[in-house]
């Protein structure tokens, strides 16, 4: 019986441990003071700046702001020829590796028509 109450002590404080990990892990999260900090800020700015629908600011559906922010599976490539930007490592000094794109990055769009 003493094996038993030993193992249920161990699971107890293996899951109060795990739980406490887990929190901390969130607030970590949370709390990340870096790029996407002040990127996912200038695309709330530019929102309530323009007046336009969350999504438009997002480049979803069909035409590009100046403001995107990349979604799954997109490459820099498939932007560009998206949204007819072909400088756009040129405009985001943050890209350090064009093969670096992952998704919630936000990148500046610049369409080859409004230059």
């Amino acid at each position: 019986m003493s094996r038993v109450n030993s193992l249920t002590a161990v699971a107890e404080a293996v899951s109060w441990y795990s739980a406490l990990l887990l929190s901390l892990m969130l607030v970590l999260s949370c709390c990340e003071s870096g790029e996407g900090g002040d990127q996912f800020a200038a695309v709330e700015m530019k929102n309530a700046e323009s007046n336009f629908s969350y999504s438009e600011g997002l480049g979803v559906g069909g035409a590009c702001d100046e403001i995107y922010v990349v979604r799954e599976g997109e490459t820099l490539h498939t932007i560009s020829e998206k949204c007819g930007d072909p400088y756009i490592v040129e405009e985001n000094p943050h890209i350090h590796d064009p093969d670096d794109v992952f998704p919630g990055l936000v990148i500046k769009i610049t369409p080859f028509k409004n230059r």
